[in-house]
């Protein structure tokens, strides 16, 4: 009996988050490693679906890196990166576009089999807009997002499906081009703009020691993550993760998380609960 009354308890806590949520947009990036896996991946798309259930509007957006990373490997090509960005020629850019659109439908099919209502969507199918990344090294064709199409966003939305969004874009000489998931991520949340940004990792979220598990930072301010870049508690890939909610943060997006998809219902834990489970990023 106990055990069914703590699960009562949970619905009762959640209930004032639901209200606070319902048609509100959340964007959720899910990629790396965690998305290879079944049983996380499972009970990531066991989440979202709940999350669609309770009327939150929620933008799903993949990644593809060790698909990629195998197929190109497979084809004898190298796999370049230049500050953290895959570099992207044209065979490579064609493994990308494959790849991305796999597993664009093999999670669209895992939602609708959990009876989620969802679309996918390809960001080079005039959804992304993006003109050539700049860097110190030429990226070949990655692109940055200059704007979005949110009325086909806004419009899946609205029918009440999960909108699942590869990472490619298309440049306005009709090229596409790769993009980086966390920047696109934080793009859609910015434009929308949303309610939530949230990134899916495989570590607890920001920790001050890498190696404690105790030592996870469960909120963190905008003003606070320069500091801690230049003491090198945030390093790596943390870096870009970071940022991405910071720049989502300054264009209006009300709260940004970094939470581990490894722990079961990760996301349901940290939305819909009094103390979350990861660190989340705020104004300030």
């Amino acid at each position: 009996m106990e055990d069914i009354i703590k699960k009562a308890n949970i619905l009762i806590e959640a209930i004032p988050y639901i209200h606070a949520f319902r048609k509100k947009v959340f964007v959720i990036k899910y990629g790396g490693s965690i998305l290879d896996n079944d049983t996380i991946r499972k009970n990531v798309l066991e989440d979202i679906v709940f999350l669609s259930y309770v009327g939150i509007r929620t933008i799903l957006v993949h990644g593809g890196g060790p698909h990629i990373n195998s197929r190109v490997k497979e084809s004898g090509l190298k796999s370049e990166f230049h500050e953290g960005i895959r570099i992207t020629d044209q065979e490579t850019l064609t493994i990308v576009d494959e790849e991305l659109e796999k597993l664009n439908k093999k999670i669209v099919k895992e939602i609708r089999e959990l009876k989620g209502d969802v679309t996918g969507l390809k960001g080079n199918e005039k959804l992304l807009f993006v003109e050539k990344r700049k860097a110190t090294k030429d990226l070949g064709f990655v692109g940055t997002i200059t704007s979005i199409d949110k009325e086909i966003v806004n419009k899946h939305l609205h029918k009440g499906h999960i909108t699942v969004v590869s990472p490619m874009g298309i440049s306005p000489d009709d090229q596409a081009h790769n993009i980086n998931a966390d920047e696109v991520a934080s793009a859609i949340a910015s434009r929308m703009p949303a309610e939530k940004l949230v990134l899916l990792t495989n570590v607890q979220g920001v920790m001050r020691s890498e190696n404690d598990p105790e030592s996870l930072i469960s909120t963190l301010t905008v003003n606070e993550i320069d500091n801690l870049i230049k003491l090198n508690v945030i390093q790596k890939g943390m870096i870009p993760k970071v940022r991405a909610c910071t720049e989502a943060l300054k264009a209006g997006v009300t709260k940004t998380h970094i939470i581990d998809a490894r722990i079961q219902h990760a996301l349901l834990l940290e939305i819909f609960t009094n103390r979350g489970i990861g660190t989340q990023i705020l104004h300030g």
